[in-house]
């Protein structure tokens, strides 16, 4: 039988493994970071709506530059972030992965590196590598958070062409302060300069300001976002990011002709008009995020401070450690996320009945490690 490593596939892909989490059926999924809220029915009958119109002209090849749809995510980030940008600022892709990938294929690629401070969002790195853009693992500190000093040495040292910082961190759910970010930047320009991208997946979950600011004045910084987590759209496949318009110029260099179906149009211009009903969620979310951190601290975890719809918590350093643990979990009917940090599992924040079924098989675990 044919192996992939049998096949002639680029050396710096042999032996790696695709990114993916479990699928499994279980009573409660809590692995993946999705928003546990379906869309309100008023929101699906809108996106019916777009979706029927835009279905008469299926014929014809959809708007190529998504101009709507930028203009109402730069009118969603104006307002929600509090820094004014326009359709200029605003680039739009197939999920935040695209967008990130775009960014790689346009300021990356062979015989160019990229940096990120681990443990952080895996698919930095895979991107990286399908790119053909070298891949260097940061610094952090023991707390998960970033060793600056550290950080801005192993820039200066690699002189890479393209940064990432993730606030909040994933796995982690740690954010990362303005005053790092701009450490991080200025560390960067002096050494290359290079690209800096923040990946705020998570951003409507913190309890901090977005970074998006900080992009004033600053052409070689990019802020992702997605529409997955807080619009509770994970299966729409919509990211964005948002930089100085040369940036979003410099993208389309690379973008695949009308990357962006008019049914993915439709259906996120459609979340956009109800944003403050889905941000709503995200209110609840917080407050049972927050839960989950003391729970968990009351029942006997190490649990990590978190600004995103996910905690991670440990530790565990007992025989076959947090695998053996989230299999434990899985026995109880919940399903969790081992991302491979060594003593430590994330869980999503679900509704209130998935997050007190989480609660209760983590007490079950402390008693069985207890006794």
């Amino acid at each position: 039988m044919t192996r992939i490593d049998d096949l002639p596939i680029r050396d710096e892909l042999r032996g790696k493994s695709p990114y993916g989490a479990p699928q499994l059926d279980v009573a409660v999924r809590l692995n993946t970071n999705e928003n546990p809220y379906a869309l309100p029915d008023a929101l699906v009958d809108r996106i019916a709506e777009r979706v029927r119109d835009a279905a008469r002209e299926l014929n014809r090849y959809p708007d190529r530059d998504a101009v709507e749809l930028r203009t109402e995510l730069a009118r969603y980030l104006t307002r929600t972030a509090g820094y004014k940008v326009g359709v200029a600022n605003v680039w739009a892709a197939n999920g935040s992965n695209e967008v990130l990938q775009q960014l790689l294929q346009t300021f990356g690629g062979p015989g160019r590196t990229a940096i990120g401070f681990e443990p952080s969002y895996s698919m930095h790195a895979l991107i990286s590598r399908g790119t053909g853009t070298g891949w260097i693992s940061g610094p952090r500190n023991e707390d998960f958070t970033i060793d600056v000093a550290a950080a801005e040495k192993a820039i200066a040292e690699n002189r890479p062409d393209v940064v990432f910082i993730t606030s909040p961190n994933n796995p982690t759910g740690t954010a990362v302060g303005s005053d790092t970010v701009l450490a991080l930047y200025e560390a960067a320009q002096a050494a290359k300069p290079s690209l800096v991208v923040v990946d705020e997946a998570y951003a409507e979950f913190s309890h901090h300001p977005s970074l998006l600011p900080l992009i004033e004045g600053r052409p070689n910084m990019v802020l992702s976002r997605t529409m997955s987590k807080a619009f509770g759209a994970a299966g729409l496949r919509l990211g964005y990011l948002a930089a100085d318009p040369a940036v979003v110029d410099a993208v389309q260099l690379v973008r695949l002709p009308y990357h962006l179906s008019s049914v993915t149009q439709a259906t996120a211009l459609a979340a956009l008009e109800h944003t403050d009903t889905l941000l709503g969620y995200v209110e609840q979310l917080k407050a049972e995020r927050d839960r989950l951190v003391s729970e968990l601290r009351v029942i006997g975890f190490e649990v990590t401070d978190s600004d995103a719809n996910f905690v991670q918590f440990g530790r565990f350093d007992g025989p076959g450690g947090s695998h053996a643990a989230w299999q434990r979990i899985l026995d109880h009917g919940v399903l969790v996320r081992d991302n491979d940090v060594p003593g430590w599992l994330r869980v999503t924040a679900g509704t209130p009945e998935e997050n007190d079924a989480f609660l209760d098989a983590v007490r079950e675990l402390k008693k069985e490690q207890s006794s």
